[in-house]
């Protein structure tokens, strides 16, 4: 089924009535504890929405947390299945950590579940508004283009492109934001909750350093992707994005809009259409066989699985950062 269909099967409605009255279930992933359950001999219980939160709440909370994360492994963000029995369990965690505007079946069921301590992550940076096209060098912010949109069923709250994550520097600055929030939500355990966090900052102020450096001479600045994730780290390394759909991995391209990409790739020396791992590759192997371009990974890190090229965050960064320095002709 669609994510456009399940979302027309869950309205927002539908999903408040039945969390209220304690019907909605979150899916947990596997070998996790279920929220509000056993306190793991003391431990906070965090619940995280997607990888992107999972990763940030055990790096800061470490042996501190028991976490778990409402998203299985290999499940589009999105495309996560609201089921029966689970609500009660969501509303006795000590804390949540979500992206408000990635799930909204999940926003709901989290605005309904009156935990004291529940962190938008998006409220601890600065979120920005990306179309189709982003970059260093044209004001494409907030444009719509044929075969994408500014923010659409995908986008955060306002259409500001949620996938901060993918920028180093602002990823560090939700981090400081959990920590902080941890250290008041758990005041007795805030001097671990504070180093876990300066450790994970320190690790993701390297991960910008080789970014910076690593893309800074290619021979081209410009790369096409599937979906338009990228907007964020585009704008921090002067780079140009072109995302064949918009910011929703789901939407699909208009003719006029792969004419008009074909015409980038040659203008612009583009080497690679980028795909990834949770979404259909279809439309950017036609696009790279029709003009003759070759295809690679780059991945928007909403989940982990066995096709990641890394086992968490940071490795798979790594791999996003050698898969863009060939495609750009880097050293």
């Amino acid at each position: 089924m669609s994510v456009m269909n399940v979302r027309r099967l869950i309205s927002t409605t539908a999903v408040a009535g039945a969390t209220a009255l304690g019907l909605v279930s979150l899916s947990a992933c596997s070998g996790t504890s279920a929220a509000g359950g056993d306190k793991g001999g003391g431990k906070l219980d965090v619940v995280a929405s997607f990888y992107p939160m999972q990763f940030l709440a055990e790096q800061i909370g470490g042996d501190r947390v028991e976490v778990t994360t409402l998203t299985k492994p290999g499940v589009e963000p999105h495309d996560l299945e609201l089921k029966p029995r689970q609500a009660s369990e969501l509303r006795g965690a000590d804390y949540i950590l979500y992206l408000k505007g990635v799930q909204p079946a999940v926003d709901e069921a989290i605005a309904q579940s009156g935990v004291e301590h529940t962190v938008d992550a998006g409220t601890l940076t600065t979120m920005e508004s990306h179309g189709t096209d982003v970059g260093h060098d044209h004001g494409h912010e907030g444009e719509e283009h044929e075969g994408g949109h500014e923010g659409g069923e995908h986008g955060a709250e306002g259409g500001a492109d949620p996938h901060v994550w993918l920028d180093p520097v602002k990823y560090a600055e939700v981090a400081k934001g959990v920590g902080d929030s941890m250290a008041k939500a758990d005041p007795a355990h805030a001097a671990d909750y504070r180093k876990n966090t300066e450790t994970l900052v320190g690790k993701l102020k390297s991960l910008d350093a080789r970014f910076a450096a690593g893309l800074k001479n290619g021979t081209t600045k410009t790369f096409i992707t599937t979906h338009s994730a990228f907007g964020y780290l585009a704008e921090r390394y002067g780079l140009d994005q072109h995302g064949i759909a918009g910011i929703d991995p789901e939407s699909e391209p208009s003719p006029a809009r792969i004419k008009e990409l074909q015409a980038v790739a040659k203008q612009e020396k583009v080497s690679t259409v980028f795909f990834e791992t949770l979404a259909s590759d279809r439309t950017a192997r036609t696009l790279a066989k029709d003009t003759g371009l070759r295809t690679d990974v780059l991945d928007p890190l909403e989940g982990i699985t066995d096709r990641s090229r890394g086992d968490d965050y940071l490795s798979v960064m790594e791999s996003n950062l050698a898969a863009l320095q060939k495609a750009l002709g880097a050293k």
